[in-house]
């Protein structure tokens, strides 16, 4: 008997709180980039949700992101009023969302993030995320993911 990663069993739970309707994959090897996650699901990187955590002059921000895009930071903090968005330590990361690089989910934090959503991957009917583990992930939608989130649409580039 295999026993499920706690980060994984947190991420179910939430998820199954939230409502959401999706596929939970726990995929034999880690998929802890958005090309890695295409290639293992059969999709286009930019169906994949990448969860990347900026530190914010010191406060977290979680940026949702079409694995297609990388995240203009300068944009993004000028959006969102803040000064500068910073690439998020390990343990920054760990400490604000539970869950290490590359298994980042939307959802399943110790706390809420104030999460923004790259109006990109409204393109895709179906779009995947982190499950709280590298080796995890979860199709949702677009609509659903902003709802589950309360994630604020902006564009990323």
């Amino acid at each position: 008997m295999t026993t499920e990663h706690p980060s994984i069993s947190r991420f179910r739970e939430d998820h199954s709180a939230r409502g959401g309707a999706g596929e939970i994959v726990v995929l034999p090897d880690s998929v802890h980039t958005a090309a890695l996650a295409a290639e293992a699901l059969g999709c286009e990187v930019g169906a994949i949700a990448n969860s990347l955590l900026f530190d914010a002059d010191g406060g977290p921000v979680l940026v949702l992101t079409s694995g297609a895009h990388r995240v203009d930071t300068g944009k993004v903090a000028a959006f969102i009023g803040v000064g500068r968005l910073s690439r998020a330590t390990p343990e920054f990361v760990r400490a604000h969302t539970g869950q290490v690089i590359g298994g980042v989910s939307p959802i399943a934090h110790p706390a809420p993030v104030p999460t923004y959503l790259d109006s990109w991957l409204r393109r895709y009917p179906a779009v995947w995320a982190a499950a709280g583990h590298p080796s995890a992930v979860f199709s949702t939608t677009f609509d659903e993911l902003a709802a589950m989130t309360g994630a604020t649409e902006i564009e990323v580039e």
